[in-house]
């Protein structure tokens, strides 16, 4: 069986989104909340997500990918070109048990966000 990563969305790649299809063919496991250690910034067309001392908790979903959709994932958000970078992210709702242990990662937006509004806790395109 493929190997399965947990993907955390909170913008433009949700479901009804513009970038949703990206996640075609891949397992929608649920909404998610974040602990409140992140602020979600308009970064014009779409968000960014950053670590916060003053976070607020985000809403998103969470996503089980398999590897060519990963790929396809960090090409779409620009990884390679230090746009964003993909780590860890801490969820505060558990996830379903066959899941449960397994870490979730979130797209981060590395650039400065100065002057650029925040966003909340959820994305509204």
């Amino acid at each position: 069986m493929p190997r399965q990563y947990l993907i955390f969305v909170y913008g433009t790649l949700k479901r009804g989104f513009c970038r949703a299809h990206f996640l075609a063919g891949q397992s929608f496991l649920g909404e998610a909340l974040t602990l409140p250690r992140y602020r979600m910034y308009n970064c014009g067309t779409y968000p960014g997500l950053q670590l916060a001392e003053d976070g607020l908790e985000i809403l998103g979903e969470v996503w089980s990918v398999d590897e060519a959709c990963l790929v396809l994932l960090d090409q779409v958000e620009e990884v390679d070109t230090g746009l964003y970078s993909r780590a860890v992210i801490q969820l505060a709702r558990p996830l379903p048990e066959p899941v449960r242990n397994t870490p979730v990662e979130a797209y981060f937006y590395r650039p400065s966000v100065a002057g650029f509004p925040d966003c909340g806790e959820q994305w509204i395109d």
